[in-house]
């Protein structure tokens, strides 16, 4: 078997995986509710239909994501033009907390941040997928700080929060298709794996840069999580060369 086999199997035992765990879910609570309805109280009906909900909504995630991911090749999809960061990354908060009405959201924008040269759809579903990552996987009652800044005539944008740690040798591992790091949190939490590496992908289509880095914070055993994303500034010249080779 080939590499392109083998990756094609590992492809198909992953997507029919994550596939089977909610349609599972909403078969069974759908069945239990067919044949057990008068038998039910309504507070067992309302926790079944939440979860028959969930598992609905996490597989609308999963097919986006899919799709999203079949649409990585080339880059005649992304449309450049000049993007004020500041109402972007508003809106993408405002859809995010709808979703975690618990979590706090801290944006602290620079008031000097040049625009950046980018697709405002992708740029947004760029800034979705971190954001709603950090409150995911933040630890409850905790804050997702987005911070932006310029550095080395980037445009740097930050998004952190306090969750169990990453190690250094699985910051890599993270942007990879269907990765899920194993601990305790991410247990808790259903995902496809498959958001961090949509998000590398479209950042480096937009000539761009994503990092991530985990700081344990002293006298805890949790850390500080920051993704990192940098978008260079480009003057006339830059970005008319980019709109002629998209």
């Amino acid at each position: 078997m080939n590499d392109i086999e083998k990756n094609y199997e590992d492809f198909i035992s992953t997507v029919s995986h994550e596939l089977r765990t909610p349609l599972t879910s909403i078969r069974g609570f759908s069945q239990t509710m067919l044949a057990s309805w008068d038998k039910l109280d309504d507070e067992n009906k309302k926790k079944f239909i939440k979860i028959i909900e969930e598992q609905s909504n996490r597989l609308i995630h999963l097919v986006e994501n899919m799709l999203s991911v079949t649409k990585l090749q080339g880059t005649n999809n992304i449309v450049f033009n000049e993007l004020n960061i500041k109402p972007a990354i508003e809106q993408v908060i405002s859809v995010v907390k709808a979703q975690y009405p618990n979590q706090e959201f801290e944006f602290n924008f620079k008031p000097s941040t040049p625009n950046i040269f980018v697709d405002k759809d992708k740029f947004q579903q760029i800034m979705t997928n971190l954001i709603e990552n950090s409150a995911k996987y933040s630890l409850g009652g905790n804050i997702t700080v987005i911070n932006t800044k310029i550095d080395n005539n980037k445009v740097v944008i930050e998004v952190s929060n306090v969750g169990i740690g990453l190690d250094e040798v699985d910051y890599d591992k993270i942007f990879t298709k269907f990765a899920r790091i194993d601990n305790p949190l991410t247990r808790k939490v259903q995902g496809s794996g498959l958001g961090l590496y949509i998000t590398k992908n479209l950042v480096e289509k937009m000539k761009g840069e994503i990092s991530v880095k985990s700081t344990p914070i002293e006298g805890t055993e949790y850390s500080n999580i920051t993704f990192t994303v940098r978008f260079p500034i480009l003057n006339i010249e830059e970005q008319a060369r980019m709109k002629c080779n998209q």
